[in-house]
């Protein structure tokens, strides 16, 4: 139940951040997240785990990492304000395919025929749902693509930075830098706005369900095994679209539910296939079930 909890939450926070963006901009909505999760931070982990939290290795590069993350945020934000919930987190979920392809060349891990056939069947995906003529906008597909690669890299440096850093730190980290980032500039980005108490109270949604849902993830691997969390994790597809057509009144058209399909499949397939030879670094997702920059 853990891992079914984690996936409605990272799918409620995906289309609070949507609704908020209709009447706020990008860099605001995005720096009361960071600062939200930060705080929480501060408040329920710094008192138990504050040395783990402050304490890296190469500190370089976890704030590179971090400075990705905001990246990636700041793009599928963008993304949101243009694009469907169900769609845009379909095109995230390429992201760990291409990881576990990429994973051999980059990182020299043993990776099979099986990862780049999966990264081909995502890719196929993608290309259904944001075909030519399908109505989304280009700018959000850019964007959202931009995402991805940006995703990537993050997982990328996320599996090589496990082997020294704390996810402790990493987590704390990733918060502070994006908080500080984006609220640098909220003097300009929050002038003249005045938001209702129930904007408020989403705005507090967008932090606590961050926070919780990242717990919730972590902690469904406590109690399963990977082979069952990873294709369970795909369940988020599901609430966001459920959500996006609830909120929003958006359905997706068939065409893209199939091609939403084969990019869980890709998933599925990438996850749960065993490859040999050396192990891969584990860390945690820290915004999404993904491991998404987002």
């Amino acid at each position: 139940m853990l891992i079914v909890a984690a996936t409605l939450l990272f799918a409620y926070n995906d289309t609070t951040n949507k609704l908020l963006l209709e009447d706020y901009n990008v860099p605001m909505v995005t720096a009361l997240r960071y600062i939200g999760h930060c705080l929480l931070m501060m408040a329920l982990v710094a008192p138990f785990r504050g040395k783990e939290m402050v304490k890296t290795v190469r500190t370089g590069w976890v704030l590179v990492r971090a400075g990705s993350l905001a990246l990636g945020s700041l793009l599928v934000s963008l993304a949101f304000q243009r694009m469907p919930v169900a769609e845009t987190t379909a095109i995230v979920y390429l992201a760990p395919v291409l990881v576990v392809a990429l994973s051999g060349p980059i990182l020299s891990e043993k990776v099979g025929l099986n990862a780049w056939v999966a990264a081909g069947i995502g890719f196929a995906g993608v290309l259904l749902i944001a075909r030519p003529g399908g109505g989304l906008d280009p700018w959000g597909v850019i964007f959202v693509l931009g995402n991805v690669i940006v995703s990537v890299s993050y997982n990328l440096l996320s599996r090589v930075l496990a082997r020294t850093e704390r996810t402790t730190a990493m987590l704390f980290y990733s918060a502070l830098v994006g908080a500080i980032g984006f609220g640098i500039f909220l003097p300009w980005t929050m002038h003249g706005v005045s938001p209702t108490p129930f904007q408020m109270l989403l705005f507090f949604g967008l932090g606590v369900s961050a926070w919780l849902g990242h717990y919730c993830f972590t902690q469904s691997y406590r109690y399963a095994p990977a082979a069952f969390i990873a294709p369970m994790s795909y369940m988020h597809l599901l609430w966001a679209g459920i959500l996006g057509w609830v909120i929003f009144g958006h359905a997706p058209e068939p065409i893209a539910l199939v091609g939403m399909g084969l990019v869980a499949v890709a998933g599925v397939v990438s996850a749960l296939r065993p490859r040999r030879g050396k192990r891969p670094a584990q860390f945690a997702s820290e915004d999404g079930l993904t491991d998404k920059a987002g």
